[in-house]
């Protein structure tokens, strides 16, 4: 049985929109936009996946705080889990999946603040999801420490909780920090219900998917398309412009590396930002030919 994330919310609501992108990325869109969470999941549901994720990932105090949109904070995981409701509900079932991004910024591992600050926004953020998610789901999570936060605020909930990391792209045994992707079994077996990685190179998941199988829980991977994390996105209040998107990975190129990830016993895969309802539903399309089932 495969459970079948979603592809990209972020990326997809900026290209969709055609606006330019601002360092509050998808949550600006989401403010200026209404609507448009939604029918992406409703296309992410369409295309065969049977998990939404909700469009959580960059709603922290810290983002918000610098734009005077703080008190806007729980009004905004409001507003992006009630699109993800009325998807499910549209495509009559399905479940969802609560993000939390890492505190600070993406792919960072000098940044975010101290043990117990940490643990508590991020449990703060997983009491606003837990009644209304199936699973709380920590993406891009660069260092050990920020794991550790991470899962300590979640369990708190009761909901499971899946711990994603980011590596590195040219070494997948490896965190965006340089630390070892194996020694996240040691915190994953404090209560997490499944270890991923998440928006690195679909290149570097196999080696980061021996590493996480260690863990003895199931495992997983989704992917991004972009050509390189540069050195301008490593910068304070980035915007997504400084990355390009790969044009080399269609649908059915994605579905080989995921076809490849199955194979290597992931049982939780999906696509990260620059990947599509089409690469979705290229997935869905070769693991039920491959005599797959989904979940």
């Amino acid at each position: 049985m495969i459970t079948l994330l979603d592809g990209g919310m972020g990326q997809e609501l900026i290209n969709r929109s055609g606006d330019p992108p601002t360092p509050l990325w998808a949550t600006q869109v989401m403010i200026d936009h209404p609507g448009l969470v939604q029918a992406i999941h409703a296309d992410y549901y369409a295309a065969g996946s049977t998990v939404a994720t909700t469009n959580t990932y960059a709603i922290h105090h810290d983002r918000l705080r610098d734009f005077g949109l703080d008190d806007r904070f729980a009004a905004l995981h409001g507003q992006a889990l009630a699109e993800a409701q009325a998807a499910r509900k549209a495509a009559g079932g399905g479940r969802i999946a609560g993000s939390i991004g890492p505190l600070g910024a993406s792919y960072r591992a000098d940044v975010g603040p101290e043990y117990d600050t940490a643990v508590r926004l991020y449990g703060e953020v997983a009491a606003i999801l837990a009644p209304q998610v199936d699973v709380i789901l920590g993406e891009t999570i660069a260092t050990l420490a920020q794991a550790r936060a991470l899962l300590d605020g979640a369990v708190k909930t009761g909901k499971p909780v899946w711990l994603s990391v980011t590596v590195e792209d040219r070494d997948g045994t490896k965190l965006r920090s340089g630390e070892p992707v194996a020694e996240l079994a040691a915190i994953a077996k404090d209560g997490a219900a499944a270890v991923l990685a998440n928006c690195s190179a679909p290149e570097a998941m196999a080696a980061a998917l021996e590493a996480l199988s260690a863990a003895g829980l199931p495992f997983g991977c989704y992917a991004n398309g972009f050509k390189q994390i540069t050195e301008d996105f490593l910068k304070d209040r980035p915007t997504v412009d400084v990355l390009e998107a790969r044009p080399d990975l269609t649908a059915e190129l994605y579905a080989d590396f995921a076809e490849h990830w199955v194979g290597q016993g992931a049982t939780i895969i999906g696509g990260c930002c620059e990947t599509t309802p089409a690469h979705i539903a290229a997935i869905r399309r070769r693991l039920t030919d491959k005599g797959y089932q989904l979940t």
